[in-house]
């Protein structure tokens, strides 16, 4: 960005010349070729980075540099194809790319203008190659509100982001009213993203009815749920998207100043937010007099140490006040006394990021898309037991079936569907039984699990659900801030109980206690960490009380999974007494026996059940099949 923006004029010829510049280059019409690479963390950690520079330095020594751009763009989404190259004006989509595959794209597709044919993407029903990515299964269902533009812009260019509609919805929200955005905020029927659903625009409107000399907005980015990666994404991709949200949220309030509380964690999104942060003050879009306007606004940015606990909002508060994370009591709400005291509305990442598309196209565009009470649409991160592991965004009312099996392309190597927990630790896990319920806020409270900030792992037949139980709670009893005691006391007995039962030293009063202790920790616990910190427990008591009973009467696991009621065995007919089980075995259990099976030269192998430590190795080493655990 050149030239600060002081006006509405400026600002819209400069979005006017972004936009030709974005049209130009997705049709061709600039007469030039571009790549673009995923640069979201998982395709990062895969090389994406590598492949850029490689392509940068293939095209220059082919004197090519001036007709094909090369740039990092956000999260395409489909994290269990990256990393992904698209090719531009043509949109040809490679997958799985390598460092060594940069020289067979630049000599066939950019070059002699012909596909590669090996990287595209192969229909998993039909086998045939498929050249767009808007032809693949995987985005066919998916309507991109939140992660409008993720994929498309270069996330640290701001002309980009003005190409594909930054701050249009600013633009038209500085021409109202602030009662008049709240009431179109209302009227779209949003709901807040970051788990508990509660609609955004009453929030909002509570703290713009507080007199005040000083109001804040602040935005939570710290996303700590296991598996989930949907805010992350976002700020990666259009962190702009985000600072326009809380820029029309702040004049909607009448708040001046906003914070970002994003985990440290997120290096990635934190540098590009900065950098996002940086450009919109140089071009005039934050700071005095926003856009010759009364508007004056700026945003900070804190970084959280990635206490769980802190996505909590009261206790996220006390963080960015230098205070240690614990959640406040509440009333009064922080809406009417929040950050330092003063009135603050706080909105996690999604939530902001769909502000500006409300605001751009209008309430009723977004009120479209969803149910009757669950308006517009829903990140998730799609992951566990899937085929289509990836960040996937559908509208309210999608099925689980939807998600699961033409999203996420079903369950691999054809196990059976078990359970899909969703809400992370604090949701719970629903059955095969729930397949064709519709996704949305109620519905899902209503089966017993939540939305939640939007994380979705699938299990299959291989999972215990009593060993799931017991993570949660592992990972619940690690995130406690231990102030109030029936959070910090009951969770841990329900550790220590669900310990017992996967070590087979449960009885049927351990499950009494379980759903007794479940009721008080719920009722009495000061925040929702403690409140909702049962329901990985009580969802799977209710569908899969069997596997508890298994565990505790016949002292089995039925999937498995827990050591302690399970072992390893070699089926001596079918050991060929190769030893590599043997020599895999990091304790020395397996020994050779004097048996030789029927039809073989060789001795077969056993497990001295005393030493096995029940590691599997054994099992991944042998090519015959020959040990099964039990």
């Amino acid at each position: 960005m050149s030239e600060k923006m002081n006006s509405m004029e400026q600002l819209n010829e400069t979005i006017c010349a972004c936009t030709k510049a974005m049209d130009d280059k997705f049709s061709g019409a600039d007469g030039k070729r571009h790549i673009v690479l995923c640069g979201g963390t998982g395709c990062l950690s895969n090389n994406s980075k590598a492949i850029k520079e490689r392509f940068e330095e293939k095209l220059a020594k082919k004197g090519l540099s001036d007709q094909v751009t090369v740039n990092i763009v956000g999260c395409f989404g489909f994290c269990s194809q990256g990393p992904f190259v698209k090719i531009y004006p043509e949109d040809t989509l490679y997958r799985l790319v390598k460092l060594e595959d940069v020289d067979e794209i630049i000599h066939t597709d950019i070059m002699n203008h012909s596909v590669v044919y090996r990287l595209l993407y192969e229909d998993t029903a039909t086998g045939e190659k498929v050249t767009k990515q808007e032809d693949i299964n995987f985005y066919k269902k998916q309507r991109r509100v939140a992660l409008h533009s993720c994929g498309e812009i270069n996330p640290e260019d701001m002309n980009e982001a003005l190409g594909a509609g930054a701050f249009q919805g600013l633009k038209r929200a500085l021409s109202m009213t602030s009662q008049e955005v709240i009431d179109e905020v209302l009227a779209s029927g949003i709901r807040g993203r970051g788990g508990a659903g509660f609609p955004s625009g009453r929030k909002w409107q509570f703290a713009r009815n507080v007199e005040s000399d000083e109001k804040y907005v602040v935005c939570n980015g710290d996303e700590g749920d296991p598996g989930a990666f949907m805010d992350r994404s976002i700020l990666e991709g259009n962190p702009l998207a985000v600072i326009e949200g809380m820029m029309i949220a702040g004049y909607a309030i009448g708040a001046s100043e906003g914070y970002f509380y994003v985990r440290a964690e997120y290096p990635i999104a934190v540098n590009r937010l900065r950098n996002a942060i940086k450009q919109a003050r140089e071009a005039g879009l934050l700071g005095k007099n926003i856009l010759g306007t009364d508007f004056s606004f700026d945003c900070h940015l804190r970084l959280g140490a990635g206490a769980f606990v802190c996505g909590e909002e009261t206790a996220l508060l006390n963080s960015i006040e230098g205070k240690r994370g614990m959640p406040r009591p509440r009333p009064p709400f922080p809406a009417v006394k929040g950050l330092w005291e003063k009135p603050t509305i706080i909105n996690n990442v999604e939530t902001l990021a769909c502000i500006p598309f409300i605001l751009r196209e209008g309430a009723e565009e977004f009120a479209k898309v969803g149910t009757e009470k669950s308006k517009g649409t829903k990140v998730f991160a799609l992951g566990g037991k899937v085929n289509n592991v990836g960040l996937v965004e559908v509208p309210m009312g999608t099925t689980l079936r939807e998600l699961i099996y033409d999203i996420g392309g079903g369950i691999p190597g054809n196990k059976k569907f078990k359970a899909i927990q969703t809400g992370g630790p604090s949701g719970g896990c629903l059955t095969e039984k729930y397949l064709d319920e519709p996704i949305d806020f109620d519905n899902l409270v209503a089966k017993g699990s939540m939305m939640g900030s939007g994380g979705a792992i699938v299990m299959d037949e291989d999972n215990c659900m009593v060993d799931v139980a017991k993570f949660y709670m592992e990972f619940i009893c690690d995130e406690s801030c231990g102030k109030c005691s029936p959070c910090r006391i009951g969770t841990k007995r329900m550790l220590e109980i669900l310990t017992r039962i996967t070590e087979g030293r449960g009885t049927m009063k351990d499950l009494d206690e379980l759903e007794e202790l479940a009721k008080t920790v719920k009722t009495n616990s000061l925040c929702a960490l403690g409140q909702t910190a049962a329901n990985p427990v009580t969802s799977t008591l209710k569908h899969f009380r069997d596997e508890y009973i298994a565990h505790i009467v016949e002292k089995k696991c039925p999937a498995h999974v827990c050591k302690n009621l399970m072992e390893y065995t070699i089926h001596k007919h079918k050991c060929v007494g190769c030893g590599l089980c043997a020599k895999g075995c990091p304790v020395g259990a397996i020994h050779k026996t004097d048996y030789i099976p029927e039809g073989h030269k060789l001795p077969s192998y056993a497990i001295d059940k005393s030493k096995c430590i029940k590691c599997g190795a054994c099992i991944s080493t042998c090519r015959m099949r020959a040990i099964s655990k039990q």
